[in-house]
């Protein structure tokens, strides 16, 4: 297996006080945007990127003065926009063993080739339900806010709904046309949003999801390299309501400090609030950096300090014959902060904390570091060269290649899969009460409930459905 084995301390959810383009900010309005906004925007010398009148929110760029925003009509509130990168805890994992299975088995996720790889569907009683029929339905729409996603890869192929995808990145798209033309925009460059889709749903030929049938809408908002904007982010939630999810996951987890960010906390409540009232539910990554989140008080959990969220913790084996509702090494926690967990992977250490390689793995017999989450690699997953910064097509080009990660970006799209399957089964339009029947179906593990690591427990598919 190649490997790479480095793993790095959990990092914050990088954000920061200054400007992601020196004159770009996020406006929020106090009702509505008055009907000659963009004109007076115009006169100061500014664009209208976007315009969202329901949710009260606009970003303008052009701008270098924002008191001058902050003065035209209707307008309450004016923030730069900020940097969102990916919050990954180790380097994921590419074994060179591949994949060239094309029978699809949708009615039997079980039986998917590398199913025997999947401690995380069986840790969440996800075959329970597949036997007794609950696969989801088409008609349940999931959106991944995420680095888009490879639409025609083998387990995902017909689930991607690209009339209703979009991309919030335009710096991918010269990548594209040079090393992929053809491809649509929201294409994955990176690997991390095939992954995380593939959770959700999978017509399950090498690698099963939670559900089989949930159709998908790739929601671009990180970069090849992992990184975008606040814009970007609050945009991609407001596309994917308006173009009909149901359900949106954003394994985007971390933070930032509230001293230098405060106002920008009222923006993102504003936004995630016209979502839920609009009938979607989102569940969000808790994040990597194994910090309290109900003990830090200057730090805003970035979005799990929103209430209108299912924030997800993350649980995993540390070796094979481990017990896979072991708190992963770099989750956030808080009793009050985390709704519930979900598989993401783990590793063990010795006592001097360094990574230890075990055995037993069954893509890996002689030894690995952790209990990866499986999926398909994106075909189109680029390698940029650390001198010159150019990018170009990996081995994944076959798109035969495996890939695992780790993360509590993997642990929320099993809750998202299991909420995508609850709408199908309990109706459209109704996230509050989803929400609700998948924290009250949770296995109470590690404490019975009092562990600040699980919230109401970890997730249990067949219990949510009845079994």
């Amino acid at each position: 297996m190649k490997r790479l084995l480095s793993l790095v301390l959990p990092a914050v959810l990088s954000t920061t006080s200054s400007a992601l383009a020196s004159d770009r900010y996020i406006v929020g309005s106090n009702g509505s945007f008055s009907s000659d906004f963009a004109s007076r925007v115009a006169a100061l010398g500014g664009t209208v990127e976007s315009q969202h009148n329901g949710a009260g929110i606009a970003v303008v760029s052009g701008i270098s003065d924002p008191s001058r925003l902050a003065s035209l009509p209707g307008v309450n509130d004016v923030e730069a926009d900020d940097t969102v990168t990916l919050d990954t805890p180790a380097a994921p994992a590419e074994p060179d063993s591949s994949s060239d299975v094309t029978v699809e088995s949708v009615g039997n996720p079980a039986g998917a080739a590398r199913f025997s790889w999947q401690w995380n569907m069986r840790d969440i009683n996800a075959p329970a339900a597949w036997a007794a029929g609950h696969l989801g339905d088409a008609s349940v729409t999931a959106a991944i806010l995420d680095t888009g996603i490879d639409y025609d890869s083998r387990d995902l192929n017909g689930l991607v709904d690209l009339s209703r995808s979009k991309s919030f990145i335009p710096s991918d798209n010269a990548i594209i046309s040079s090393l992929f033309p053809g491809r649509n925009p929201v294409t994955d460059l990176n690997g991390h949003g095939t992954n995380v889709a593939s959770q959700v749903s999978s017509k399950a030929g090498t690698f099963a999801g939670v559900t089989s049938k949930t159709t998908l809408i790739a929601v671009k908002v990180l970069s090849a390299q992992g990184s975008g904007s606040f814009s970007a982010v609050l945009n991609g939630l407001l596309w994917a309501v308006d173009n009909g999810a149901d359900v949106a996951n954003m394994s985007l987890g971390g933070g930032f400090f509230k001293a230098s960010n405060g106002r920008l906390v009222g923006l993102i409540n504003k936004t995630f609030n016209f979502t839920s009232a609009h009938g979607m539910l989102t569940v969000v990554a808790a994040g990597n950096s194994s910090i309290d989140l109900d003990h830090d008080r200057n730090f805003y959990a970035a979005f799990c300090n929103t209430a209108a969220v299912v924030c997800v913790s993350a649980v995993g084996l540390p070796t094979w014959t481990g017990n896979p509702d072991t708190p992963s090494f770099f989750t956030n926690f808080g009793r009050s902060a985390i709704d519930v967990a979900g598989p993401g992977g783990n590793a063990s250490f010795d006592a001097a904390g360094n990574i230890l390689v075990t055995p037993g793995w069954p893509w890996s017999p002689g030894g690995d570091i952790a209990s990866w989450v499986w999926s398909f690699c994106s075909k189109n997953r680029v390698h940029f060269d650390p001198t010159t910064g150019v990018p170009s097509p990996t081995v994944c080009a076959s798109g035969s290649r495996l890939l695992g990660f780790v993360g509590t970006s993997q642990a929320t799209p099993h809750v998202a899969g299991l909420a995508s399957l609850l709408v199908a089964e309990q109706g459209h339009g109704h996230p509050a009460h989803i929400r609700a029947a998948i924290e009250q179906s949770a296995d109470e593990v590690g404490g019975n409930g009092t562990s600040p690591f699980f919230g109401k427990g970890r997730i249990d598919v067949g219990h949510a459905v009845g079994l």
